[in-house]
């Protein structure tokens, strides 16, 4: 994901993702609420909470809340004991001590 810095004036409001904020000046001031109900939560790729940034101050938001990103990794990684081939030699060494003898 990227990285927004974004300058909030005086009394504006912005409701974010709680997963998005990166970081926040002392002068902006959050409050945490519940954005929906579990169903949105697990159905619609939401969080269950939004924070509402109140100005004036700075605040750095990412494009990628921590979650998906952490998600999208995992998809990424190789899986152990796999047909695909995939890995390194220690790693099926490490696989024949552990019992995982499917090679």
């Amino acid at each position: 994901g990227t990285v927004v810095e974004r300058q909030l004036e005086s009394g504006e409001v912005l409701d974010v993702d709680t997963g998005c904020i990166v970081a926040l000046e002392k002068s902006v001031n959050f409050e945490i609420r519940q954005a929906g109900n579990v169903k949105t939560a697990l159905f619609g790729g939401e969080g269950l909470f939004f924070a509402t940034l109140h100005g004036p101050g700075k605040v750095w938001l990412q494009s990628l809340p921590f979650s998906r990103l952490a998600g999208r990794m995992l998809q990424a990684a190789p899986q152990r004991g796999g047909s695909r081939g995939e890995g390194s030699i220690l790693g099926s060494l490490g696989g024949l001590i552990d019992g995982d003898n499917r090679f």
